[in-house]
């Protein structure tokens, strides 16, 4: 509008010197910068409307260029990109002053509010929509057969005598065996009764009738506690040793008989048969998922700071590790050139088939809406330049 503005004012300026030009002088300098201002303004006009469509719409050659060579223009673009983007002497030579690393680091770095807690609320966000759009039936499914299978290939007999040894042999099997008789004790304690009952069924009538049958099993409860009492307190005690090597056959057995062997192998597949087993899993893997869900959500969760926590670590790490940057610029530069080499060419026939694929409308309205103020620019300087032009002429023509 601006630009038409000005080649109407110079229109109208024109006119009014033509009615004046007799008067004085000083009218023919201006109505010669009018008439060159028009004609700059009418050339640059036709120029940028030249570009984009026919000037009043008449069948002009050498107009509408770009509607009219949107493929040989795709072409160059494609072109320009290939020689000038995608080779890789091109990238490896643009990459090798980057310090991708050091870059990456540094924003790694910077404040919550500005990059390291956007990562992470990204990185959180985007766990839990991957945990939220899996099935999880299916999912959890998988993961269980995926189990039973390695489950199936691994034999437990020998893991199990062998840790089993390893436990004896340091000694950390005896904590477990003073809980287990400890227990034993407390739940004596806490049945008296059905012992003294237990006790008093089974004597005979000559026992009960004279009441020794009570003091049977007082005697019995009171053997029991004490010998309780000194396996906990003497660490060399016969039925500790007598357990304890209990122990070391079954672990010797776990390890080299086959019978043993054979017995927890059975008794691993009848347990991952169980469809109890499977149920358990399941309900374990939807707890699961949904805590980890709810922590990826919860920005002051424990998965929330141990992104964050592992994200700055990251980035002091690409800040100040020198050895760590070298290694991981190069590991970019080398994808960007592989990438670039074996998918540069598919990149370029993208771009051009693109362009191809657009109409003369789109192409021309995405052209024009990039590039047209500074085409208007254009034309409102052809129209000064070519005023100050004719000004000059006719200042030369009146000198001469």
């Amino acid at each position: 509008m601006t630009a038409t503005a000005l080649l109407v004012l110079m229109a109208g300026v024109f006119i009014v010197g033509l009615q004046f030009e007799d008067r004085h002088p000083a009218w023919g300098y201006v109505v010669s910068f009018a008439e060159a201002a028009m004609v700059g303004g009418l050339a640059d006009w036709f120029a940028v409307t030249a570009l984009f469509r026919r000037p009043l719409g008449l069948p002009i050659p050498h107009t509408a260029i770009i509607p009219e060579k949107k493929d040989r223009i795709a072409d160059t673009m494609a072109g320009f990109l290939r020689d000038n983007f995608l080779t890789p002497g091109v990238v490896a030579r643009r990459m090798r002053d980057m310090n991708l690393a050091r870059a990456a680091g540094d924003f790694l770095l910077r404040p919550p509010s500005q990059g390291q807690g956007r990562v992470s609320a990204g990185v959180g966000g985007l766990v839990a929509e991957l945990l939220e759009t899996l099935d999880p039936d299916r999912l959890g499914n998988q993961v269980k057969a995926g189990l039973v299978r390695q489950a199936e290939r691994i034999e437990m007999a020998p893991l199990l005598g062998s840790a089993l040894t390893a436990a004896i042999a340091e000694g950390r099997h005896r904590p477990l065996l003073e809980s287990l008789i400890r227990w034993v004790g407390v739940t004596l304690e806490n049945n008296e009764d059905l012992v003294r009952s237990m006790i008093q069924a089974r004597a005979n009538a000559l026992l009960r009738w004279t009441g020794l049958d009570e003091r049977l099993a007082n005697s019995v409860l009171d053997g029991l506690y004490r010998m309780l009492a000194e396996v906990l307190v003497d660490p060399d005690h016969q039925l500790r040793k007598t357990v304890e090597e209990g122990l070391e056959k079954l672990a010797h057995d776990l390890v080299h008989d086959p019978q043993t062997r054979a017995k927890v192998e059975a008794t691993k597949r009848e347990i991952l048969a169980n469809p109890a087993v499977g149920e358990w899993w399941t309900g374990v893997w939807e707890r699961l998922r949904h805590a980890l869900i709810d922590m990826a959500r919860n920005p002051d969760a424990a998965l929330g700071g141990q992104i964050r926590g592992a994200l700055a670590e990251l980035g002091h790490a690409l800040q100040t590790d020198t050895y760590l940057q070298w290694q991981v610029n190069r590991f970019a530069r080398r994808t960007a050139v592989a990438l670039t080499t074996r998918y540069g060419t598919q990149i370029v026939q993208l771009v051009s088939e693109t362009v191809r694929r657009w109409d003369a409308r789109t192409i021309t309205n995405r052209l024009e809406n990039a590039v047209g103020r500074d085409l208007q620019f254009i034309r409102i300087n052809g129209t000064l330049v070519g005023g100050l032009v004719g000004l000059t002429i006719h200042a030369v023509t009146q000198w001469l």
